[in-house]
């Protein structure tokens, strides 16, 4: 029995003849998980703020809590809940009274737990509708309850509590969404099964907090101002931070599974940066172009490396860990507590610019910003003290949204005062009067223009007005959710065994977390205090005695970050040696994933690399276009050629792609590769060969048993690859053993069997082509670093 007589709230509020007359329709919310944590802390809150906003709209309402619990005990803790509801400060004691009392009367608890309970949910609400003359308008479902719950739910309302059609359904789904890539994918998957797109709300409630809220509203207004500057001619960098002081104790479980990147970076911060570095639609206040320019954003960033980030955790972690999970006191956990991250984005407006993206637990502060840096051209000869911050053109410029805590405590938009005095909606947004002695990044708040919210609105009442009015821009939809994911799991992987930097928590942290960034990564500005673990634990049977050759042939060999530097410092020493000598370098470059590591090393630390006299010729391509991700070109250009000045004519792709199609015969794309290398390379003897090598000892695409290229007088081959893609151009091996130096990198305990094997075997090219590899008047040295040598 629904309720019926609280339903003339409406007549109560506005004098209304009749409820079926005035009408917009009903709208039911029901919030599954109604009794947890979130329900308690913020949910009900943000619905009964929903209420008393649009009590006077037209629409009715009513709420259900549901959760797994029985009746009985789940209603007593619900209403526990309730009652303890408040009202903003600025409304009126009477108002908020009788609305109170009408929200408790249109709420009412349900075990939501079988398929049938959802029926008689459904029937519920069609009976009430029915009873009160009322037209439906649609139905709220905000699953607050883990993930693993959600296919079973959203099966449950698919099946029997849809509402009927010309009724919208609007389905709230809270993060975690998934724990990389693939796992997202498959929730997305399992949720688009049951649900349309536009049905569906995924919350980041970073996106109801007003300073962030107002980032794309701020640049819309702005922009007779932002437009000359918001670009890399004009920012210096980009700071997108949230500092925690408490730790993660209680939250252990959680925290052991996901972390501080999980946590905080790959959503929050994340979605703060989409709205600064997108580009700004015509109608911010379309929901599709804002959507649309965020994946655009998305797809503009740089890929992640191991080394664009640095990681700590606090030094209590582990025993918290250890207590709560119930881990053996040997337990090391990984998982990290504090992150540094620098991105980059290679659109044209962004390029060069750094976007910092931090966050911890157990540090100094609790605060939240997000602030962008501008260049500061200027030398002013006025002594400083003399100086007017509205004029000064030395003193910083910078924009702040301040999302919240800190030395301000509310949420803020900052401007200093010698950039511009910025347009803000005068009804929600108010400037700051009567300015304190606070000193916000070094300079006092006098030095801003400072405005805050008329009225403080907690993130989830904001979020929860969006999913009423259907503002989908607030909110993530699946593209842009797996955009995310594509571009944080790859760092997520690579940093799953790294060393974490141990930090004592809050201020005595120090200066032990303060990090750089040096060409195009980062690091922490201090060395790390070591403590030598049992020292005099090791037997002489823990030592490997690591020969300086390698079937015959020099051996370098050390973990993979140093093995990159001493072959990214000597193939750099080889190329100024030979230009020193015959005035270019000729140098082919093997694609793969480990010469990636390697290219990006030449390009951010090998400033005095003579590119301007450096031929760049491909080892092998796959038979794809060089546009194609797959492409060992395409790989080569993002991470080396795109970063540094090589002539034009100085790079030589392989033609795998002629007369709009790939590797075809008839095409004599060998033939041409062949010619302009005898045209152009002294006696067909590159200065420098860069090889990997395969786990089955391929090398270049010269594969075992292969019908071309271990032999004969053809220089440039076409070959098949027993892995997609099959077809492949490559160098010969008698062309590879006329150079005058031969490189072959090997990285990774994947490695480690086929090292093994290649140290033990003779000259067998067809069984292993790597074992070819001779040069006949040249050298050949083996990088091998510990893992591929060692296992």
């Amino acid at each position: 029995k629904m309720l019926r007589r609280v339903l003339l709230t409406a007549l109560f509020m506005g004098a209304l003849p009749s409820l079926a007359e005035v009408s917009q329709g009903h709208i039911s919310v029901v919030l599954l998980g109604a009794t947890g944590d979130l329900a308690k802390k913020y949910l009900w809150q943000g619905l009964f703020q929903l209420y008393m906003d649009q009590v006077s709209s037209g629409h009715s309402f009513t709420f259900h809590g549901a959760a797994l619990t029985a009746l009985e005990p789940g209603q007593r803790l619900m209403f526990d809940v309730l009652k303890k509801l408040a009202c903003p400060p600025d409304e009126s004691p009477n108002r908020c009274a009788v609305l109170k009392d009408q929200f408790l009367k249109l709420s009412q608890y349900h075990q939501l737990k079988t398929a049938e309970n959802y029926t008689v949910l459904n029937r519920e609400i069609e009976t009430l509708l029915r009873q009160e003359g009322l037209k439906e308008a649609g139905r709220i479902f905000y699953f607050s309850v883990p993930p693993f719950a959600y296919t079973e739910i959203a099966r449950h309302i698919n099946s029997s509590c849809r509402p009927p059609p010309g009724a919208w359904l609007r389905v709230v789904l809270e993060k975690p969404f998934g724990h990389d890539l693939e796992s997202a994918q498959q929730l997305a998957a399992e949720l688009t099964s049951f649900f349309r797109e536009e049905e569906m709300y995924r919350v980041d409630h970073y996106l109801g907090k007003q300073a962030v809220a107002h980032i794309l509203p701020f640049r819309d207004q702005n922009r007779q101002f932002l437009d000359p500057i918001w670009n890399r001619h004009h920012v210096e960098r980009v700071e997108i931070v949230l500092k925690e002081t408490v730790d993660a104790k209680g939250r252990t479980s959680f925290y052991e599974q996901y972390g501080v990147i999980r946590d905080v970076l790959q959503n929050h911060l994340t979605e703060a940066l989409m709205f600064l570095a997108m580009e700004l639609p015509a109608n911010v206040s379309r929901a599709e172009e804002v959507l649309q320019c965020k994946l655009q954003a998305f797809q503009s960033l740089r890929g992640l490396e191991k080394n664009s980030a640095v990681l700590g955790q606090y030094q209590a972690y582990a025993s918290q860990v250890q207590e709560e999970l119930q881990k053996a006191q040997d337990y090391i956990s990984t998982t990290p507590t504090f992150a540094g991250v620098l991105i980059h984005s290679d659109n044209l407006r962004w390029e060069g610019v750094p976007f910092l993206l931090t966050s911890g637990k157990a540090l100094d502060e609790r605060v939240g910003y997000v602030r962008v840096l501008f260049k500061n051209r200027a030398y002013c000869t006025q002594s400083e003290t003399l100086r007017d911050a509205g004029q000064s053109q030395c003193k910083a410029k910078q924009i702040i949204f301040y999302i919240g805590h800190g030395a301000l405590k509310t949420p803020a938009v900052l401007v200093s005062r010698n950039l511009f005095r910025p347009v803000m909606p005068e009804g929600s947004w108010r400037e700051a009067v009567g300015q304190s002695d606070l000193h916000i990044f070094g300079q006092p708040l006098s030095d801003y223009y400072v405005y805050s919210p008329v009225k403080e609105r907690d993130a989830y009442s904001v979020l929860i007005s969006n999913i009423y009015h259907g503002r989908k821009d607030f909110f993530i939809t699946t593209e842009n959710l797996l955009a995310s994911w594509g571009f944080w799991t790859p760092l997520l992987d690579s940093i799953s065994h790294q060393p974490l930097r141990l930090y004592p928590g809050g201020v005595e942290n120090q200066h032990l977390l303060d990090f750089e960034m040096v060409s195009g990564e980062v690091a922490f500005t201090l060395a790390e205090p070591v403590e030598l673990l049992n020292p005099s634990g090791l037997m002489p049977s823990d030592y490997r005695t690591i020969q300086s050759k390698f079937r015959q042939s020099p051996l370098v060999s050390a973990w993979s970050e140093d093995l990159i530097s001493q072959l990214a410092s000597d193939i750099e020493k080889t190329a100024s040696r030979t230009v020193a000598h015959s005035g270019q370098f000729h140098l082919a470059l093997s694609g793969g994933s480990s010469p990636a590591v390697l290219f990006q090393r030449l390009a951010r630390h090998h400033y005095a690399f003579p590119w301007k006299h450096t031929h760049i010729w491909l080892v092998d391509e796959r038979c794809v276009p060089l546009s194609d991700t797959e492409s060992n070109f395409f790989s080569l250009h993002n991470h080396l050629l795109q970063n540094v000045r090589v002539p034009y004519f100085n790079v030589h792709p392989m033609p795998v792609h002629l007369n709009q199609r790939l590797c075809v015969e008839e095409d004599r794309g060998t033939e041409l590769y062949a010619k302009e290398i005898m045209a152009l390379v002294a006696n067909a003897s590159f200065d420098l060969v860069l090889l990997g090598v395969g786990t089955d000892g391929h090398t270049a695409s010269l594969f075992p048993r292969s019908e071309n290229g271990l032999e004969g007088a053809q220089t440039v081959v076409l070959t098949e690859s027993p892995v997609k893609p099959h077809q492949r151009m490559s160098l010969s091996l008698p062309l590879i053993n006329k150079a005058r130096q031969v490189f072959v990198l090997v990285l990774g305990k994947g490695k480690h069997d086929i090292t093994t094997l290649l140290s033990r075997v003779g000259h067998e090219p067809r069984k292993w082509p790597i074992s070819g590899v001779s040069p006949s008047s040249g050298q050949l040295v083996w990088y091998v670093d510990y893992e591929a040598l060692l296992g």
